[in-house]
């Protein structure tokens, strides 16, 4: 066992820690909590930094992304829903936030794309309080839809004020019975908002197998399987290789979906 010191280097939307990583080159006891913004802060012009400029180590877990509606929504799936934009894309605002260019506004964008839809052509209204005034702008009638983290609606989803019409997850969520997932609704979008590890850059192999060894043996834990349930989040464990290789796919997808809609910088 070894003890782990935690050093926060908060900014930048992740960017100032990184930062400091990159800067410990081939010193593999340095880590880095990462997500999506690895690739969006570059993408989108806010960063010079890509996970190229690291050793991906893995991905460790996710959550899951929803669209939701009025529980007396006309849109009683992602079928209804789709339709109605694609026959006119005002007459359904989609409530995003913080900002465009995240996790969620891009799953939309991969929907709409999927469906044979111009991306560019959707109508966003975007609250800068993300799920704290998405939530109640939907329940109030401001906006017909919204892309939001599946736990920001979650417990209203539950109280019969709101309708999850589909989630991003590959297979159904037990704890969300009788919601079907994209891909059981025709739609070949699996979108994990996952969490993973970078080490420093210029990692030997030997010193990406320890962390390899390290997080695989910790995703079997129980601890970390209890944790990870208690949160609403789902395993999704991959090691260096898978990770990296996950990575460059993701920035593919990532760069045509904002070049789609003018925002890839």
């Amino acid at each position: 066992d070894r003890n782990v010191i935690v050093v926060n280097k908060p900014g930048g939307g992740g960017s100032v820690g990184w930062t400091y990583l990159k800067g410990k080159k081939g010193q593999g006891e340095y880590l880095a909590a990462t997500s999506t913004l690895i690739m969006l802060n570059n993408l989108l012009g806010s960063s010079e930094l890509t996970f190229k400029d690291f050793t991906p180590l893995a991905a460790l877990q996710t959550e899951w992304i929803s669209i939701t509606v009025q529980a007396g929504s006309p849109y009683k799936n992602m079928k209804d829903l789709l339709d109605a934009i694609k026959a006119d894309p005002a007459s359904v605002p989609i409530g995003v936030g913080p900002t465009l260019g995240n996790n969620d506004h891009l799953l939309i964008l991969r929907l709409a794309k999927a469906y044979g839809i111009d991306p560019a052509k959707l109508k966003f209204i975007v609250y800068p309080g993300a799920g704290g005034e998405i939530v109640p702008a939907l329940l109030g009638g401001h906006i017909k839809a919204t892309t939001i983290g599946l736990a920001e609606v979650l417990e209203q989803h539950k109280a019969g004020k709101l309708r999850v019409l589909g989630v991003s997850s590959p297979e159904p969520l037990a704890f969300l019975p009788g919601v079907q997932t994209f891909k059981a609704q025709g739609l070949d979008v699996v979108f994990p908002h996952w969490r993973g590890i970078i080490g420093a850059p210029d990692l030997t192999p030997a010193q990406v197998k320890y962390w390899d060894d390290v997080f695989g043996k910790m995703v079997q834990t129980k601890t970390w399987k209890d944790q990870i349930e208690k949160l609403g989040w789902t395993g999704f464990y991959q090691n260096s290789a898978a990770h990296t290789a996950f990575l460059t796919e993701q920035t593919g997808i990532f760069n045509d979906l904002l070049t789609a809609v003018g925002l890839k910088k």
